[in-house]
């Protein structure tokens, strides 16, 4: 399954980022509102631009970005550099008061190969166009 750079795009510009708050570099992943390789594809863009892509969840979508973060470096294309786990405390409006949730941040770099990686990446897919087209 892939998604389109457009789409991609447009996910990028649609997140509202607090700039003060908000690292740029950062994913916040959810494991129900976009599919896995979205967060891979974002990623990979995000490393295009700034070099490293710091990966964070909370609660059930860990999993989702431990995923990620082992597609990424099991394709060659990120090298980890650094993982931080904690416990925050999120508002639960339904109970009044705050509950506890696991906390996951991953730190990934551009490997060495990224960038060739990517050129293939990019030269296979408008090979599979022109194939379509002829």
């Amino acid at each position: 399954m892939l998604v389109s750079m457009e789409g991609i795009t447009e996910g990028v510009n649609s997140m509202s980022l607090g700039v003060d708050t908000q690292k740029k570099n950062r994913i916040q992943v959810s494991h129900t509102k976009k599919p896995l390789f979205f967060y891979v594809n974002l990623a990979k863009r995000y490393m295009q631009q700034y070099s490293d892509v710091e990966l964070s969840a909370l609660g059930m979508a860990i999993a989702t970005v431990v995923t990620v973060a082992e597609i990424l470096k099991n394709n060659g294309f990120a090298v980890e550099k650094k993982i931080m786990t904690s416990t925050v405390d999120i508002k639960d409006d339904s109970r009044g008061r705050p509950v506890q949730k696991a906390k996951i941040e991953i730190t990934l770099a551009k490997s060495e190969k990224f960038d060739e990686l990517m050129a293939a990446a990019i030269e296979e897919k408008e090979a599979a166009e022109a194939q379509e087209q002829s």
